[in-house]
């Protein structure tokens, strides 16, 4: 069983596409070589800045012969059906079979399709996966149709066995396959032969050439940390940036250089985006006083002075972005102390988003929520409100223009340098967060109060005029901000009502933002036709719509804690949705008791219970929700189950008052036993029409009991 090696040599493949490119090739070819019948044991894609490599092991000599039969039209089928399935099976009708079925005499077409050797597929694969390979971005060069993400120079491809090796024929666009490669671009230029992939790694290796990404990222870092360890600092750990670089050489040299005395008193995220975003390089730190000092760079070659050029090279223009970086600080630093009140009025005049006005009318509209949210969060109203007029000002300054990523944090140095206290500080930076499923989230109650106000704001606004997220497309990040929303009030344990919330919120988007938020066509966002909730209160549609998607990212996150949608759903459907820690506290007991034997049973015996209610409410027209008396029960077990009743009903008011979920749970499920007893020994639909009465009554104040915790009917199972 031969193996397969591929190598596609080009100019310098961007970095960031590397890693995709690598799997690209690996899916593309066998999954063509397996479509035409060659199975394989094993594959493994590689990647340099020159090249793709493709090594497969233990695949199939040659595609085994197939037989296909294949049933056609009738014999008296027109004929124009007849010519089109002898076209479509590659045959003449002298090749057809004629057959009795129970449906008349048909057409069978047995076809044979020998057996083809490897190369030949392989040759044919390959040349579909690279006309039709799916680069973000490709281009063509000279006279020819061949578009790749650089110009491709040659092509290896060999099928190695224990006869040896041979050559693949292929020839494409003027490339003709081969069995050798070159070596790093500088330092061992030349091609040589290779016999397979064990013989072209090795020897790739031995001309400066490190096949595995994985590789090259390990012996950065490893030679990284040993530099900076040698001069009693420490790499500041960047995996972003560590996967970039060794997608950006083949012969990784790790080198350490000073940055000038002149910048070490910048702020260490200044220091560390301004050397990664410009200059790729990693930033190296002080523990013991936490400045940056150092950086590492990786060059893609040794030299004979052991890269002193190249340090210096990359000194001199480390030095010239960090002086530009120096000259914002500063900049930047003199506005903050003398009037931040320059910020903010350059925000009214950028827009967030032309139905919704400008940044400053934005940071307004914040600043009012975070004091109404203030005292809900435990933060004082005064302080909530300055510090969300505060928290985006950076967004004017040149240092956040120039590193956009910097937004927050640099607000945060900004408001301290002006003289507030560190915790108003902090707001800029935190109330961002979270931003993403595994993100912290901020504890400090101003924090939280703006961070709140910040994303229901946003929700709010875009659901005033409509850019809901749809299918995959979420442009202004609504997801991210709702169940931002969710993690907050969780991790937070708030108590807060987000429908009253929402519709005041929305209500102060519309009147202060009418013209504002005037669309394309003339018309203006507007308050529509209330709806009315199931406890009576009247809110704007889509108040109601936006309280639903919040349900959906929370359903999203309980998923993956191990609650099940329709347990949500089950809460969801209770009063007092709009309370998100209620509803979670709600969910998170009945999902407890609905794992046990009890919970499970109780579910059985509610949805038997409804059912035969369901159904004589339909049969008789009548509801049946006028108490049951006792006094008409026949049975020890109907008796015990109207006791049942009374104690479950007086443990589960209190407890719900209480907000204790697992008692009211816990008492709902003690009755499953009398249930079950009743069941099992009453019949419910008896002749006697007193008795049958008072038993769907009894049911009915099964069900209502029961759903006074969660609506059970939403559960499955």
């Amino acid at each position: 069983m031969p193996d397969l090696l591929i190598e596609l040599f080009s100019e310098e493949i961007p970095a960031r596409m590397q890693a995709r490119a690598a799997e690209d090739l690996k899916q593309r070819v066998t999954d063509g070589l397996v479509e035409a019948g060659l199975t394989y044991a094993g594959a493994a894609a590689f990647s340099t800045p020159r090249r793709l490599t493709l090594a497969i092991e233990g695949m199939l000599a040659g595609s085994p012969a197939r037989r296909e039969e294949r049933k056609g039209p009738r014999v008296d089928a027109p004929e124009k059906a007849i010519q089109g399935f002898l076209r479509g099976a590659g045959l003449t009708a002298e090749d057809l079979e004629q057959r009795d079925t129970p449906k008349g005499a048909v057409y069978f077409a047995v076809i044979e399709k020998p057996g083809r050797p490897a190369a030949g597929i392989v040759a044919e694969v390959l040349e579909t996966t690279i006309r039709n390979f799916p680069w973000p971005k490709s281009m063509r060069w000279g006279s020819g149709s061949l578009r790749w993400v650089r110009p491709l120079h040659s092509i290896l491809c060999i099928l190695t066995d224990e006869n040896g090796s041979a050559t693949v024929p292929l020839t494409l666009e003027g490339l003709t396959a081969g069995d050798s490669t070159e070596g790093h671009r500088f330092m061992a230029p030349g091609r040589f032969p290779v016999t397979s992939f064990e013989d072209y790694e090795a020897k790739l290796k031995r001309a400066h050439v490190m096949l595995n990404p994985a590789e090259r990222a390990d012996h950065i870092w490893a030679d990284a940390t040993n530099l900076a360890f040698a001069a009693g600092l420490e790499v500041v750990e960047d995996k972003g940036l560590l996967a970039e670089v060794a997608g950006l050489v083949e012969w990784p040299v790790t080198l350490m250089g000073r940055i000038d005395d002149a910048f070490l008193d910048l702020p260490p995220e200044v220091l560390q985006a301004s050397m990664r975003e410009h200059q790729k390089f990693f930033s190296v730190r002080n523990p013991a006083s936490g400045r940056i000092e150092r950086f590492i760079t990786v060059a893609n070659r040794e030299t004979a002075d052991q890269g002193a050029t190249i340090l210096a090279g990359n000194q001199r223009v480390l030095s010239a972005r960090l002086a530009d970086a120096k000259f914002f600080w500063d900049n930047d630093l003199r506005i903050a102390r003398s009037d931040m009140g320059i910020w903010l009025q350059a925000l009214e005049n950028v827009t967030f988003h032309n139905k919704l006005g400008s940044q400053g009318e934005r940071i307004r509209r914040i600043s009012a929520l975070a004091r109404e949210l203030a005292p809900m969060v435990g933060a004082d109203a005064d302080q909530a409100g300055l510090a969300a007029e505060l928290a985006k000002a950076d967004l004017s300054s040149e240092m956040v223009y120039e590193f956009p990523e910097l937004q927050g944090l640099m607000g945060r140095y900004y408001i301290e340098a002006a003289g507030h206290p560190s915790e108003i500080a902090a707001v800029s930076q935190d109330h961002y967060s979270p931003l993403g499923p595994s993100d912290d989230v901020p504890t400090a109650p101003l924090s939280v109060a703006v961070a709140l106000a910040d994303k229901l704001d946003t929700l709010t606004g875009f659901w005033a005029i409509d850019e809901k997220p749809t299918g995959s497309k979420d442009p202004f990040a609504l997801r991210r901000a709702a169940l931002g929303v969710v993690r907050l009030v969780l991790t937070q344990d708030l108590e807060l009502g987000l429908l009253d919330l929402i519709e005041a919120h929305l209500k102060s988007v519309l009147e202060a933002h009418a013209s504002a938020t005037r669309a394309s066509d003339g018309t203006v966002a507007v308050a529509q036709a209330p709806v009315e909730l199931p406890d009576g209160r009247q809110v704007d549609p889509r108040t109601q719509d936006l309280l639903a998607f919040i349900h959906d990212r929370l359903k999203v996150y309980l998923r993956d804690q191990g609650i099940r949608h329709d347990i949500i759903d089950a809460c969801i459907a209770m009063e007092g949705n709009d309370d998100l820690n209620l509803l979670v506290k709600r969910a998170r007991a009945l999902n407890d008791v609905l794992a046990t034997e009890d919970g499970e049973n109780l579910l059985q015996g509610f949805k038997r219970a409804n059912n035969i209610l369901s159904q004589a409410e339909e049969k008789d027209g009548v509801e049946y929700s006028y108490g049951a008396d006792i006094k008409f029960a026949e049975d020890d077990s109907e008796r015990a189950l109207f006791a049942a009743l009374d104690a479950a009903k007086a443990s589960i008011d209190p407890a719900l008052a209480a907000q204790d979920f697992p008692a009211a749970m816990a008492a709902m499920a003690d009755l499953r036993a009398p249930i079950d007893a009743f069941f099992e020994n009453v019949q419910v639909n008896t002749d006697n029409q007193t008795v049958r009465r008072n038993r769907l009554n009894l049911l009915s104040q099964i069900r209502s009991t029961c759903s006074s915790v969660a609506d059970l009917t939403r559960v499955e199972g």
